[in-house]
């Protein structure tokens, strides 16, 4: 990765691997998603519409956390129009980050407990239908393959969040003294 553009140190491997991860957990779930479309058991009708939609905004939004190990989430890109070239404030990238983080590892809490629990989907936020209302089959060990890997999209998130603050307050700090201990002045009366 360039450096010219950088305002923090480079990221620890660890932590780019951990960002080219998360597109790769989201992935397969996507894919089969898309293919309930070509498959026939969904045609192009609103659920269709909801699940190209949530397949294109779930991998759009796994990609954006390459941008905490990239320049482009350090620096807004020159080519962006009155913005391109400033640097991007730690909390406009940290505070998505880790909401998202929260978010995800809610959703995929409460999905794995309700495997295990079976959970009556009621009230205002979980609402969906019951199983025998389904005019499909549950879906099987091919479908659940691909999303198991969507348990790690929250973890690996937080954790190059964390990094990503780490990173860019260090140099913050290093820069400004933020966080030393100021020379202390003796006068003599």
């Amino acid at each position: 990765m360039p450096t010219a553009n950088r305002t923090s140190t480079p990221p620890p491997r660890w932590a780019v691997l951990a960002a080219y991860a998360v597109p790769l957990c989201v992935l397969p779930s996507a894919i089969w998603r898309v293919t309930l479309l070509t498959g026939g058991t969904v045609g192009m009708t609103a659920e269709g519409t909801y699940l190209i939609v949530l397949s294109a905004g779930s991998v759009g939004l796994a990609l954006l956390t390459l941008g905490l190990v990239h320049d482009w989430g350090e620096r807004i890109p020159r080519w962006v129009p009155g913005l391109g070239g400033r640097a991007v404030p730690v909390r406009a990238a940290a505070i998505p980050a880790f909401v998202g983080a929260g978010v995800i590892i809610a959703i995929c809490l409460y999905a794995l407990l309700n495997m295990t629990f079976h959970f009556v989907h009621r009230g205002p936020v979980l609402v969906g239908p019951r199983e025998s209302d389904l005019p499909r089959p549950e879906p099987g060990r091919g479908v659940l393959a691909c999303y198991v890997p969507l348990l790690a999209w929250g973890p690996l998130l937080l954790a190059v969040a964390l990094s990503y603050v780490r990173r860019r307050r260090a140099v913050v700090r290093r820069t400004t003294g933020a966080g030393t201990r100021p020379a202390v002045r003796r006068t003599v009366r």
